[in-house]
């Protein structure tokens, strides 16, 4: 595999007010360092474009360290090894990690940072292990029964259906034999909610009234809620919420890009008056139970009882133009990004 001698990279410029614009990029392109002992060279294939980065680009305290200005901006990929001074990795293993938004990642083999582990492409496509095998995959799958904690029968509501995490929380939703009603938007994504991933029913939100559409096709209420948006469309689930309901928080999509504070959830009485809970949830927490949920979606995949879609963007160079469209609405499954080929 021919190595380039430079690493094109996108770095942090500045911390974004609302959207991140073309000024808050730094496109560089240094040659790349000679390997050192325990290092090793991985050749990026694809990287995982998620809306948890817009915060990791804001300063401040959260769950996890901001990106530096001026530090390559932190992402999730998958690549190939092409050279290796470590006994942890051989040339042409597979792995998963945090590569970063370069077109090279090189570093100590144990970085901790980074977590590389190997994948195996033969289990699914390179795009699958960032998606239903990846990151979203895990939130959902220990989102939804870590905290969601479903039971056959009951109605689980999901938001942002038709994305990386919504897909897979519906469809294990399904496997436990509970009612499952997706919100996404458009037709198109609401269609594929529904005929595609066996959803029981789709809101659209674009075209319609979500309060509406709860009382239509939840008329017995909601006893998961597993929230990907936030803003109004949560201020309005909660209003439709059983008895010891249960709120998995898991992204707030609506207000990452706010200009004035974000806006919290107004009817939050309603979980005083069901004893309802509502609960945030990282994934990074469930790190050492990983293997657990590859190992039981890999299976659902290869049976074919759930579904993996991935929209994928081609060229490294389009980076800053992909990151927009998950707060465009513009992309349909989940989105990643394309550096090169395998």
């Amino acid at each position: 595999m021919t190595i380039d001698t430079n690493n094109d990279q996108f770095r942090l410029a500045a911390r974004p007010s609302g959207l991140p614009k073309d000024s808050d990029w730094q496109f560089s392109s240094p040659a790349l360092a000679d390997l050192q002992d325990g290092e090793m060279r991985v050749k990026t294939l694809y990287l995982s474009l998620d809306p948890a980065m817009r915060g990791w680009m804001n300063g401040g305290k959260s769950y996890i360290r901001p990106v530096e200005i001026g530090g390559v901006m932190r992402a999730g990929g998958v690549g190939v090894v092409v050279e290796s001074k470590s006994p942890r990795f051989a040339v042409g293993d597979t792995v998963s990690g945090g590569i970063g938004v370069q077109r090279y990642w090189q570093g100590q083999a144990d970085d901790k940072t980074s977590a590389f582990t190997r994948i195996d492409p033969a289990v699914a496509p390179l795009e699958t292990w960032l998606n239903t095998l990846g990151m979203p995959g895990m939130t959902a799958y220990f989102g939804l029964l870590d905290v969601g904690q479903p039971k056959a029968g009951e109605t689980v509501v999901v938001s942002g259906a038709a994305g990386a995490v919504g897909q897979t929380v519906g469809q294990v939703a399904k496997k436990l034999g509970c009612r499952v009603v997706g919100i996404a938007g458009g037709k198109d994504k609401c269609d594929f909610v529904v005929n595609e991933l066996g959803f029981d029913a789709c809101i659209d939100y674009k075209n319609g009234s979500v309060k509406d559409g709860l009382k239509e096709h939840c008329p017995a209420g909601v006893d998961v809620y597993f929230d990907n948006v936030g803003g109004d469309i949560l201020d309005t689930v909660l209003t439709r919420i059983n008895m010891k309901a249960r709120i998995v928080i898991c992204g707030a999509i609506s207000q990452y890009n706010n200009t004035t504070p974000v806006q919290g959830p107004s009817n939050y009485l309603a979980l005083l008056v069901n004893r309802a809970r509502m609960e945030g949830m990282v994934v990074f927490d469930y790190a050492p139970r990983y293997q657990e949920g590859v190992a039981q979606l890999a299976s659902w995949l290869k049976d074919g009882s759930i579904k993996s879609r991935t929209d994928v963007v081609e060229g490294l160079e389009n980076f800053p133009a992909a990151l927009l469209m998950l707060f465009e609405g513009k992309n349909f499954g989940k989105l990643v990004l394309k550096v090169a080929e395998s």
